[in-house]
């Protein structure tokens, strides 16, 4: 039995289509991602699927129950960490902890082997107001809370979103952690290079599902020789090039450009030309490095995007 299952499940807010058709499931005991940007739906299904709020159409179930029917016994059994810290600000570190465990009748002690390597991160501030703590010690203690009861499912909404480098690092030590402990766990997130962290990964884009799969089956499946290219004034490059039939698609990464080119590639001393016998035209960059390189996750989430716009 899948931990979460989804089918053709539908969300409007008046005349915006929220979410479409979505549909996939989630192993017991995997770490799956939702990823996309701001917007894409990501919250509302996570808002389903906690029994927060009811879709227009289609069923979902988590840990075997129906979303609609068994919503008491779901909210027992599931943690949710929503994108925005929610806890209690006036509350200290302690009382917020112990506040969730009398909420779902256990006790801090009862549990503690589940938030141990959590919670000893804070513990020193346990007497501190929970709004006078800094991202990354919100971001732990909100994830104690939501552990607190044992769940066997884990809900997390851009938990790392506004987070420093190093505490981003940390979080994601902790959830391979609590994967090992056999708690299922879907976290959305909009860092594309968080996406490599998960089991599977499924693309969210306005309200549609893009594409599920393995990160690493992802990058194997890119359909096109993708280039990196340096020059010294890389936005009139990309303005160019954006311009020109010769190039499908082209995106800035970095100090780079990353580019996928519709014609046939000529390097010569140093020149590198497009050459696109379709169209009886041709494209010349000069004084630039470029090197055909492996696609990222971001160059897979754009390239997919850009197909949903092709069959529109």
């Amino acid at each position: 039995m899948n931990a979460i299952e989804i089918n053709n499940t539908c969300l409007k807010y008046g005349s915006v289509e929220a979410l479409k058709d979505i549909s996939f499931n989630v192993e017991r005991g995997e770490l799956f991602g939702l990823i996309g940007p701001d917007g894409a739906g990501k919250t509302s299904l996570f808002r389903i699927l906690t029994t927060l709020i009811l879709a227009d159409s289609g069923t979902a179930t988590v840990d075997g129950l129906e979303v609609v029917r068994d919503f008491k016994q779901i909210r027992n059994r599931v943690g949710y960490m929503p994108g925005r810290f929610s806890l209690y600000q006036d509350l200290t570190v302690e009382e917020n902890l112990t506040f969730f465990a009398t909420v779902f009748g256990t006790t801090i002690e009862e549990n503690y082997h589940l938030i141990k390597d959590i919670y000893q991160q804070i513990e020193p501030f346990k007497n501190r107001r929970a709004g006078k703590l800094s991202g990354g010690m919100k971001q732990k203690l909100a994830l104690s809370c939501a552990l607190i009861h044992k769940p066997s499912v884990l809900f997390l909404d851009e938990p790392t979103t506004g987070v420093d480098p190093v505490s981003r690092k940390e979080f994601w030590e902790m959830l391979k952690r609590l994967k090992q402990q056999g708690i299922t766990i879907l976290v959305s997130t909009p860092y594309m290079d968080e996406a490599k962290l998960c089991d599977r990964i499924a693309f969210i884009q306005n309200g549609k599902i893009l594409s599920i799969n393995t990160p690493e089956k992802i990058i194997a499946d890119f359909p096109y020789k993708i280039y990196a290219v340096e020059a010294e004034n890389n936005y009139e490059i990309l303005k160019q090039l954006r311009e020109n039939p010769n190039v499908r698609s082209v995106f800035s990464f970095g100090d780079s450009l990353h580019v996928i080119f519709n014609g046939e590639l000529i390097i010569d001393n140093g020149q590198l030309i497009v050459q696109d016998k379709k169209n009886n035209c041709q494209l010349s960059i000069v004084n630039c490095q470029f090197k055909e390189i492996t696609p990222t996750i971001e160059d897979c989430f754009m390239a997919l995007i850009d197909k949903s716009k092709e069959k529109r």
